[in-house]
């Protein structure tokens, strides 16, 4: 790089402040044609001075952005802070400037060390401040009503971003001493903090100065210029750098460390969480990579192209017609060029049809963008991260940043690799993906995942990496940690699913032994219930995946024995709402039993179920839900199903009891009853013998019941009941309708072609 010149030291130094927008197309033009015009001797950016450690990769020909500098203090994780760049940053295009010219590059806002020391402990990961284009009371919205305009934004895309040739920064330092003077005191009264920054900054150009460098260019928001602008060299000035020196002194400090990491164009949009006026950072790149009089048309060409692989109509014709539009819109708003409201009503009147529906499309993938950066291989990283690039490289999974479903096939060697990667990293808390119709819909081979990378998830990372230094050990870690931390049953087991899921053999036989000790000594069998299901998932699905899970095997064994010997006593005297969370546990037992497939097991259960449904004191619902599932599971023969149903339903019972006794019994499903009539018949005629308020009692427990079937099922029930009339508990009399008989006949003999 190029050192400053010893005998130029008495010359007086010339420092030119480029106030620029921090993410915006016209300014990193006006940067360029300002540091080609006259090539400065070091060029200063406003940014933390741990970036100059960092800065050398932005030329790498491997870094593309959006990227963005990570700051984080080492030993508080949760202090971190994002400087994201994009293609069209101002900064961005000074330092890639720089590193091709072999100029200097120096950052000269206040250190990290003391900025995320003054963070307070569990503060969220944030970007940096984009104070410098969006200050309270909005003094740029000041500018823009002083030229005549209502909105912001349109007044810096005609002032600044559509400006061609002269260069725009006298004119925004002008702007910008004459806004600081009238607002100052509303926007920052006594901020210390902003103080500092700028107190820093100012420190920075002496530095320059004193050290040789007599052209020197600061890249800077526009807001700080004034404030920069006094370091002139003065007597003057040398008691402001006092003034300055004692302002920083004595401020805190913390370790920290910064590196880079891929950004996306979606976290750059103001609908992303991010208030830098970056609304629209697809539409900004295209400006930036595409300037000149085909801005316009090319715009349009890859909307037409996105709405063509998308199945909707955009034609040639279409494209030419959409730009004479927008051309003609910007010329009668009297603006420069056409911008993006003018593309955006353009792309809606001709590409839309008038309708919006397009319009989502385009916002979501042009107008914000889907552009994910890249970061060198060797750019400084914790291990956790650099393990992760490889196993994401040895499972060929590229990070992308819009949701995309991944379907996964357990028999494949590769989908089974990448199953067990995103499961590690799910244990880790980094949600690349998450699975969204796994094992328990798709099937025991397959598994779909939403996959979606955040550029918050190298934080988790750096967060995750005090655990290991690879994905693996790591997740082990974190799984055990949380294990040896949980205070259910149910926790215990979602570790246990998870390490078989994960392939995580190490803390698996402990957490096995925390299961085992837990379930003897637990009396609650509700918490024994809740478990069950995810050790029976693991032990059925543990081969399928090439895991041992038969040390469980005896776990779920003594569990399905305890929560049968204690299921009587545990539904005793319950309340209606208790009964009915009773019963859906039930109903998950009877199901992991049923997926387990184990004859004796099913027998202890079915024992307490058939207890169950004799012993008084026992909710109806639990009493019908029991005598259903052992009718379904053959358990109890028909006559005796239709005895306890009449039973339950007979004129002695009360009709609140019999309507919670069907709750429990159809259990959400009427197919029972459209395939026994003689059960539909002691439903029909117990409901015909109830007394009216008695009636008027139970109607919301029963269009409840009924409500929960399927369409097809209720009128197939109605279509029994209006076909024919209850006889009593012997069942139905079935009587053909014989038009309805010849018709069907007629139908028939038609489609054979015979003569009916």
């Amino acid at each position: 790089m190029a050192d400053p010149d010893p005998t130029a030291a008495a010359a007086p130094a010339v420092v030119r402040l480029y106030g620029i927008r921090h993410h915006g197309p016209g300014s990193a033009r006006a940067v360029m044609r300002g540091l080609e015009a006259d090539p400065p001797d070091i060029v200063l950016v406003e940014g933390p001075r741990e970036a100059d450690a960092i800065a050398h990769l932005v030329v790498h020909p491997d870094m593309r952005p959006p990227v963005t500098m990570l700051g984080y203090a080492i030993d508080h994780l949760d202090r971190a802070v994002f400087f994201p760049y994009a293609s069209f940053s101002p900064e961005w295009v000074a330092l890639r400037w720089a590193g091709d010219a072999d100029v200097p590059v120096r950052h000269i806002d206040l250190a990290l060390t003391h900025s995320l020391a003054h963070r307070p402990a569990h503060h969220q990961p944030s970007l940096a401040a984009a104070a410098d284009d969006a200050r309270p009371h909005d003094p740029l919205g000041a500018l823009a009503a002083a030229g005549g305009y209502d909105d912001t934004e349109r007044w810096w895309e005609d002032v600044v971003e559509h400006r061609d040739g002269t260069s725009p920064f006298e004119a925004i330092a002008e702007a910008m001493t004459v806004l600081r003077a009238a607002y100052e005191p509303d926007l920052v009264p006594d901020d210390p903090q902003e103080q500092r920054r700028e107190a820093q900054m100012r420190v920075g150009i002496r530095t320059a100065i004193r050290d040789g460098y007599r052209n020197i260019a600061v890249v800077c928001g526009a807001w700080h210029v004034p404030a920069l602008a006094s370091v002139d060299q003065s007597p003057a000035d040398a008691k402001r750098a006092r003034a300055d020196a004692a302002l920083l002194r004595g401020m805190p400090k913390i370790k920290v460390a910064i590196t880079w990491v891929p950004w996306t164009h979606r976290r750059l949009a103001n609908a992303a969480g991010y208030g830098a006026g970056v609304t629209a950072p697809g539409w900004y790149h295209h400006l930036f990579t595409h300037p000149g009089p085909d801005t316009i048309a090319r715009w349009f060409t890859e909307a037409a192209q996105l709405l063509r692989a998308h199945d909707y109509a955009a034609s040639a014709a279409d494209v030419v017609e959409a730009t004479r539009l927008a051309t003609s819109l910007a010329a009668l708003r009297g603006r420069p060029l056409a911008g993006l409201v003018e593309t955006n009503d353009a792309a809606r009147a001709v590409l839309g049809d008038g309708t919006d529906t397009p319009m989502v499309l385009l916002s979501s993938q042009l107008v914000v963008g889907t552009l994910i950066g890249e970061v060198p291989a060797h750019t400084p990283a914790v291990p956790l991260a650099r393990n992760l690039a490889l196993e994401q490289k040895r499972c060929r999974l590229k990070p992308a940043a819009v949701l995309a479903p991944l379907e996964l096939d357990l028999r494949k060697p590769l989908d089974l690799d990448r199953s067990r990667l995103l499961h590690r990293l799910t244990a880790l808390r980094v949600p690349w993906g998450v699975e969204v119709d796994g094992r328990r819909s798709a099937g025991t081979f397959r598994e779909t995942w939403d996959m979606v990378w955040e550029p918050e998830l190298e934080v988790r990372l750096i967060e995750a990496s005090a655990l290991g230094t690879t994905v693996a050990a790591a997740a082990e870690a974190s799984v055990a940690q949380r294990a040896h931390g949980a205070q259910s049953l149910a926790e215990l087991t979602d570790a246990i699913e998870q390490c078989l899921l994960a392939d995580l053999p190490g803390p698996l036989p402990g957490i096995v032994q925390l299961v085992a000790d837990r379930a003897a000594l637990d009396v609650d069998i509700t918490h024994l219930i809740e478990a069950l299901p995810a050790l029976v998932r693991t032990v059925r699905y543990g081969d399928v995946r090439g895991t041992d899970a038969s040390a469980l095997a005896t776990v779920v064994h003594g569990m399905v024995v305890r929560i049968a010997a204690g299921l009587t006593p545990a539904c005793g005297g319950l309340d209606a709402d208790a009964a009915d969370a009773m019963a859906a546990a039930i109903n998950e037992t009877r199901s992991a039993l049923a997926l387990l497939a184990d004859p004796e097991l099913f027998a202890v259960f079915n024992a307490a179920l058939a207890e169950l449904v004799e012993r008084d004191r026992v909710h109806a619902v639990l009493q019908g839900r029991a005598t259903r599932l052992l009718a379904d599971g053959g358990a109890m023969a028909a006559d005796a199903v239709e005895r306890r149903v009449a039973r339950a339903l007979s004129a002695g019972v009360a009709p609140a009891d019999g309507a919670a006794f069907v709750e429990g019994f159809l259990g959400g499903s009427g197919t029972v009853l459209v395939h026994d009539a003689d059960l539909l018949g002691l439903v029909d005629n117990w409901l015909s013998m109830i007394e009216s308020e008695a009636f008027v009692e139970v109607i919301p427990l029963l269009r409840r019941t009924f409500g929960t079937f399927e369409v097809a099922e209720r009128r197939q029930i109605g279509e029994r009941v209006r076909r024919g009339a209850a006889t009593g508990i012997d069942g139905w009399s079935e009587t053909l309708d014989p038009e309805r008989v010849a018709a069907g006949i007629h139908t028939i003999a038609q489609l054979l072609g015979a003569r009916a």
